[in-house]
């Protein structure tokens, strides 16, 4: 397996990172880190600590490369780590390229640079290629919030939740999405999104379809949909995967204004993805990722923040022309509550029951809390950045990728870790 990570000013925690991915419990593993432009430490703090060396990169894929390939590096402390340094072009998906045109082996993993993966994460992940090596051509595991979190070299020692409230809105975000949302669309064998973060592909499969579309913004879902279109068209097997038991720690956004230029990304991502892919949509040919998952994802995640912005300045302009009945708007509105506080309880029940990943019940109370506050300004400011992404695809603005300002993972205490 080769494990691709592309970083951009990652210095606040490449090496975490690193030490993570370097340190999988996987036989025969090598990580290929792409150093995309940073201006900031991290290719420093990567060559000081891997002893570094240049060398001349043996190719193995031709995959057209946007920003310009200034150096390959290889580490000198018998560490199975690659570095290509590059010019960049602010696209995720060229950083990727890149990496796949030296990658060597048949499975390759994509990893955000600002994530820690738990020891067996990449084993565990790998299984389905494993036991239905002719059917499955993707797999994902499982993203949730680092922030907060203590570590100690790369590792998670013990999951807590951050005193951000905005992260843990996002931390509750992450649980319904994955233990919830992807479970169910796996089951449906109609799982569009593998997160970026984490995910793990067949090389031979993205070599056919020519690596990542440089200029999608949500790459992971475009690369999902491109490979079930491909094997569609060709009548080969595919199977998407979500595996629920191997764990990515990443950072989410801490302040508001980097949360909204994330989900605008992630909402003019979808615009171009949909529009990319629209003769999929309803065709009962890609069976249910024609039928149900891009149709779902058309009406519920692209326009739904259209219904929800445009029926919240409905309801106040009823409201100041005095024709709101305000009896059944109590209803609607604590029905809706009710609704979306009832899936956010679930995953929290699922992931209490299940994983028992947050120990603290200070850490439980505070999800159960976010789950009810998160109905409270935040849906409605979330579907006001996906609506801004939207207008962004339907006037047609160049697609641009920026790197989330990171902070870094917080070690324990050394009193902690001797008490462990």
């Amino acid at each position: 397996m080769s494990l691709l990570i592309p970083a951009h000013d990652e210095e606040a925690g490449i090496l975490d990172t690193l030490r993570a991915a370097l340190g999988q419990r996987y036989p025969a593993l090598e990580v290929v880190l792409v150093d995309d432009g940073s201006t900031d430490r991290t290719f420093d703090l990567v060559a000081e600590r891997y002893r570094l060396t240049e060398t001349t990169p043996r190719r193995t894929a031709d995959l057209p490369v946007d920003g310009e390939v200034l150096s390959v590096h290889r580490a000198t402390t018998g560490d199975p780590l690659v570095v290509i340094r590059k010019r960049s072009v602010g696209r995720r998906s060229d950083a990727l390229n890149a990496a796949l045109n030296v990658a060597r082996h048949p499975l390759v993993c994509m990893v955000d640079a600002d994530s820690l993966l738990e020891e067996d994460a990449v084993l565990r992940v790998a299984r389905p290629f494993v036991e239905d090596p002719a059917n499955v051509i993707a797999a994902g595991g499982v993203i949730r919030a680092a922030n907060g979190a203590l570590t100690d070299r790369g590792t998670v020692v013990e999951p807590r939740l951050s005193r951000n409230w905005l992260v843990r809105i996002q931390a509750v975000e992450y649980l319904r999405s994955f233990l919830l949302g992807r479970t169910g669309w796996a089951d449906a064998n109609a799982l569009l999104i593998i997160s970026g973060a984490f995910g793990l592909f067949r090389r031979d499969l993205l070599l056919e379809i020519g690596g990542l579309d440089p200029r999608s913004l949500a790459e992971d879902a475009e690369l999902v949909v491109s490979l079930l279109e491909h094997q569609r068209r060709a009548g080969a097997p595919h199977r998407v995967v979500f595996v629920p038991e191997p764990v990515c720690w990443t950072e989410v956004p801490e302040t508001l204004g980097v949360l909204a230029r994330q989900r605008r990304r992630w909402s003019h991502g979808l615009a171009q993805l949909l529009w990319k892919h629209r003769r999929m949509i309803g065709n009962p040919r890609f069976g249910a990722v024609g039928t149900m998952a891009l149709p779902f994802f058309l009406v519920f995640e692209l326009l739904g923040p259209v219904v929800e912005v445009v029926g919240l300045a409905s309801v106040a302009l009823a409201a100041g022309l005095g024709i709101l009945d305000l009896g059944v708007a109590a209803v609607m509105v604590g029905l809706a509550l009710a609704v979306g506080t009832l899936l956010s309880t679930t995953a929290i029940a699922v992931e209490v029951l299940t994983y028992h990943r947050y120990r603290r019940g200070r850490d439980l109370l505070g999800l159960v809390v976010a789950a009810l506050v998160e109905n409270l300004g935040y849906r409605q400011a979330h579907a006001w950045f996906r609506l801004r992404g939207l207008v962004a695809a339907l006037t047609r603005r160049d697609p641009v990728w920026s790197a989330m300002p990171r902070v870094g993972f917080a070690d324990a205490p050394t009193a902690e870790l001797a008490a462990r």
